[in-house]
């Protein structure tokens, strides 16, 4: 089975909690990998979703040292919009 493994960043404004993640996070930049499966049919290649993935900080070993968390990628998105919505309500 073919897989894939992209990486992305994304940007909160303000602080935000995942379930399966420890606490609150602070807003700031956090990067992104999502593991995809190939999916063939006759005519066509399409790409699955199997797992996502957020790097943070390790607790007491400074910025330098992360953890990769497991995440629900729908939760993750469902949080960025709520941080957008909280950017765009500040700025009226």
């Amino acid at each position: 089975m073919h897989t894939r493994t992209r990486h992305s960043i994304v940007s909160f404004h303000f602080p935000f909690s995942l379930s399966g993640v420890d606490g609150v996070q602070p807003a700031g930049e956090y990067s992104i990998a999502e593991d995809d499966e190939i999916i063939e049919g006759l005519s066509w290649i399409a790409w699955q979703r199997t797992a996502a993935f957020i790097y943070l900080p390790l607790p007491k070993h400074g910025s330098s040292s992360q953890q990769m968390v497991p995440i629900d990628y729908a939760e993750l998105n469902a949080a960025l919009e709520l941080d957008r919505e909280r950017v765009t309500a500040g700025a009226n």
